[in-house]
């Protein structure tokens, strides 16, 4: 056992775990710190991966070269690919997962990681030095020294469990909370805030009527996160449920709020809008009479069920005596109640893009400590600074993905310039250049990436440059072949769109919104031969040519854009420029830029109340 380490990772949640798996596989020796080893990547609330936005962020992990998606597909027990009606910027895949399966698997990946160690104690303090950090201190007195650190503690720091008017200290139902850190680091000038989430009840599923719900099967078409071809799942194992809440549920819920820490002051941590408690959402829409929920498996060996949509702080009697009012749960039994937690964050305003904070060098934050909600989200961000930490101990700069390439550039550029009043949750909304952010083509956006920076290995590269290839194959094929209307009318009629007058080429048939390559492949033989022909990749290459050609025209306008906000990326802001120098500015930008210490023109751009006006006024002082 070292003592000395290049990184050492503190918590082994989602951030934690990729955390330490980039800083180790790009070659630095690394440490991972953890309460319990037989938590890693612990799935605190939901069993599942993905979902609107969130899927493509596990898609932009696996292409950079991080492990969650390969640890989703290996433990998915079923598999939905969201928001197909929608256009492809929308799409966005989710998985089931087997939640004791997806530890296991994160641990088996974890301890055959080169380059990685493991020590189970809670770190208590950091070791600080004319401030920089230099290592830790752990609860048992074991001194780590390291070169960078990257705190992940999750809702641990000084966590705060609420069950009715019962509190108990932790950080997750039964395990203990982290104590020292955030007044350690509020000595230093962090600003620290308190954050609340939640989750619901688990359902015996022995006592769930399951011929009264809906049935909600998964898809059977073999989708998964990882690009990787040998990475394969079986998304079919188990189907969820739909059931309601109803009126009387409603009642009962109420008859408990005089217990309840949201509504009697006990909680004082703001939690979050896109993920309410079942108390908060009888209250804000008091108008309606159900609300839907869902009931997930928790894998494959266990009768556990996880209730989708009912996460709840009230005392466990009236929880109990709601569930027995939904139909299908007449006579459930459960296994623990739901509960509320609240926990220290630091307001991500105080972090470069890097992840690295502003007021302690080498030292790095991940995770809901930055206030955000979701694994997804904890994850990205974990890579990042795994990476980032890795980078500055190997001396070489550090990496920022810009809000064209990733929606974990969005995610991180939001965190750093706006801050957070609310844990933060990311949704396709908060990207303006969706159409270039599809889950479809994260391998084309970032693999070279993380190839560059070495954590993406030959073989991601390989596999990208064959689909790439391919890809432009079959475009060229669609721009060259031309199709005939004798062949392909009475096809188009039934798809009930014009038929040909004359020959086309097959690109054009393909731009209309009724066609697609599957539709059309039996009535147009040349083209089935060529798809046929392509290898192991073939589904996605001709999902990637598909989108290609019928948003060609979109996906050129955002470049285009992109391109054009991207300059303003490229004029930078000294890190000591004084900001209350400039009169010309407003008084309301003088104080948040010299708040947040934006490092480009287009980073003070985004930040919430500076004006186009501000902006010129820096633009003309910087000589632009």
């Amino acid at each position: 056992m070292h003592l000395e380490y290049d990184v050492i990772v503190v918590g082994a949640g989602h951030a934690g775990c990729e955390a330490a798996a980039a800083a180790a596989n790009m070659g630095v020796r690394t440490l991972l710190i953890t309460m319990d080893m037989t938590k890693f990547g612990h799935m605190s609330c939901n069993p599942a991966m993905g979902g609107i936005a969130k899927g493509q962020i596990v898609r932009e992990i696996d292409a950079l070269g991080g492990y969650s998606g390969i640890v989703t597909d290996r433990s998915t027990i079923q598999f939905r690919l969201l928001n197909r009606s929608k256009g492809p910027a929308m799409w966005s895949p989710r998985a089931q997962c087997d939640r004791t399966l997806f530890t296991n698997i994160w641990r088996e990946m974890l301890e055959n990681t080169p380059n990685l160690d493991f020590w189970q104690d809670t770190v208590s303090s950091l070791l600080l030095e004319d401030g920089q950090v230099t290592g830790v201190i752990t609860r048992v007195g074991v001194k780590f020294t390291s070169k960078c650190v990257v705190l992940t503690n999750g809702t641990f720091i000084n966590g705060l469990i609420h069950i009715g008017r019962a509190q108990v200290e932790g950080g997750r139902v039964s395990e203990p909370a982290s104590k020292g850190l955030s007044e350690q680091l509020k000595e230093y000038g962090f600003e620290v805030g308190r954050m609340k989430t939640g989750t619901p009840a688990r359902l015996d599923g022995r006592s769930i009527n399951f011929s009264d719900l809906t049935v909600q099967e998964g898809e059977s078409d073999g989708g998964k996160f990882s690009f990787l071809p040998h990475i394969k799942n079986n998304p079919n194992l188990r189907p969820c449920y739909i059931t309601y809440t109803n009126s009387e549920v409603h009642e009962i819920l109420k008859s408990g709020f005089a217990d309840s820490p949201l509504y009697n002051g006990t909680i004082k941590g703001t939690g979050p809008r896109y993920c309410p408690s079942i108390e908060d959402k009888v209250v804000t829409f008091a108008d309606k009479d159900k609300h839907q929920l869902f009931l997930e498996p928790e894998g494959i060996s266990t009768n556990e069920y996880y209730i989708n949509g009912f996460s709840s702080s009230l005392p466990w009697q009236i929880q109990y005596e709601a569930l027995r009012k939904i139909k299908g749960l007449e006579n459930v039994k459960i296994f623990r109640s739901g509960y509320a937690i609240e926990y220290d964050y630091f307001p991500p305003t105080q972090l470069h893009a890097t992840l690295e904070t502003k007021h302690i060098s080498n030292l790095f934050f991940a995770g809901q400590i930055n206030g955000t909600t979701g694994y997804e989200e904890a994850a990205a961000q974990g890579l990042m600074a795994g990476i980032n930490a890795s980078l500055k101990v190997q001396e070489k700069g550090g990496l920022i993905l810009g809000r064209n390439e990733a929606y974990i550039g969005v995610l991180i550029d939001d965190l750093i310039t706006k801050g957070v009043d609310e844990p933060y949750r990311m949704f396709t909304s908060r990207a303006e250049y969706r159409i270039l952010l599809r889950q479809d083509d994260a391998d084309v956006r970032l693999t070279p990436i993380g190839y560059r920076i070495g954590l993406a290995k030959d073989e991601r590269m390989e596999n990208l440059e064959k689909k790439v290839s391919e890809r432009a194959g079959l475009i060229e094929f669609c721009d060259k072949f031309s199709v005939a209307p004798d062949i392909i009318n009475n096809r188009l009629c039934e798809l009930q769109t014009s038929e040909l007058k004359n020959k086309v080429r097959l690109r054009e048939i393909i731009t209309r919104p009724q066609v697609t390559f599957s539709n059309i492949k039996e009535y147009v033989p040349e083209l089935n031969d060529y798809i046929l022909s392509l290898g192991e990749l073939k589904s996605e290459i001709v999902q990637a040519t598909e989108i290609i050609i019928k948003y060609s025209g979109y996906i050129e306008r955002e470049n285009l854009i992109a391109d054009k906000i991207q300059r303003l990326e490229s004029v930078k802001i000294h890190d000591e420029f004084d900001f209350r120098q400039l009169k010309s500015l407003s008084t309301e930008a003088r104080q948040k830029l010299s708040r947040i210490k934006p490092s480009t023109i287009g980073q003070a751009s985004r930040i919430p109340g500076i004006s186009p006006s501000d902006i010129n006024v820096l633009l003309i002082y910087l000589g632009r």
